[in-house]
């Protein structure tokens, strides 16, 4: 049977179990999860209070105290409980072994929502200085999947907020960003929470919706070479942003769509890094 993330971790360490006052453990700052559900915690903090805490958690020491690297919920939920102290097994980590792991550790469990999930690749592209495709291997992802999460990061933050709080999924907010007006996004957004559309579904409403323009760039499109075509898709798919490819006699012109400045700064770390 295959080992949690945490039995693997305590099985390498040579440190024992600890016991660590709980006023010395701080959360990890690199942990990608930012809401942690309530009912969940304090089922946790009951479950703790009768049987105790199974499972130490891990921890890393620095000279401000221990930062946890694996086990905030366990961490939480023992303060609910009115722990003072909790098992623990210390490790002498980086703070790049902490953010992955601890990114790792979420992923593996499904506790990100869609929003953290593409921070959390955004910030181990940026705090590592590595691609998408070093992203994909670490995390045992495909590099499409990858660069689709990513795209969520495109969203206005109103949509982004909806996203974050399950109102729609991250398909939804994925599907959303051909809406280029940010107003227009959100009033569709809240339409498509209301009245539960599917992401099938909001994907037809919009090919059936769409403005003259973007039809008469299909068609523009439709008359390109296939080969141009394949690379369009390729880029958008690793950029995670609209890519037209245009060519006249021996000329040619790429073109990177962006909507807002965090966008066009996101692009421009990934070209330098990919140079």
């Amino acid at each position: 049977m295959a080992l949690s993330n945490d039995e693997r971790i305590a099985q390498q360490a040579d440190e024992k179990v600890q016991s660590i006052p709980i006023q010395k453990i701080k959360p990890n700052p690199y942990q990608p999860r930012k809401t942690f559900d309530e009912a969940k915690l304090n089922d946790l903090a009951d479950s703790i209070r009768q049987h105790g805490i199974l499972q130490p958690i891990v921890l890393s020491e620095s000279v401000q105290g221990y930062y946890i690297v694996v086990g905030e919920r366990r961490y939480r939920a023992s303060q609910l409980a009115g722990l003072t102290e909790m098992p623990a097994i210390v490790k002498a980590l980086t703070e790049t072994d902490m953010m992955e792991l601890a990114i790792i550790e979420n992923l593996q469990r499904e506790d990100l929502n869609a929003m953290e999930e593409a921070e959390s690749y955004q910030k181990l592209m940026d705090d590592l200085h590595i691609t998408q495709q070093d992203v994909a291997k670490r995390l045992s992802k495909s590099r499409p999947y990858v660069a689709n999460m990513l795209r969520l990061l495109n969203l206005p933050k109103s949509v982004a907020d909806m996203v974050r709080t399950g109102e729609i999924s991250g398909g939804h907010g994925r599907t959303l960003l051909a809406v280029k007006d940010a107003q227009a996004m959100k009033r569709l957004a809240n339409r498509v929470s209301k009245e539960h559309w599917s992401v099938r579904y909001l994907e037809s409403y919009l090919a059936d919706n769409e403005p003259k323009k973007q039809t008469s760039q299909k068609a523009t499109k439709q008359a390109k070479p296939r080969f141009i075509q394949k690379q369009e898709r390729q880029l958008k798919e690793q950029y995670g942003t609209d890519v037209t490819i245009s060519t006249r006699k021996q000329k040619g012109q790429i073109t990177f769509d962006f909507t807002s400045e965090e966008e066009f700064k996101r692009l421009i770390r990934q070209l330098n890094r990919e140079r």
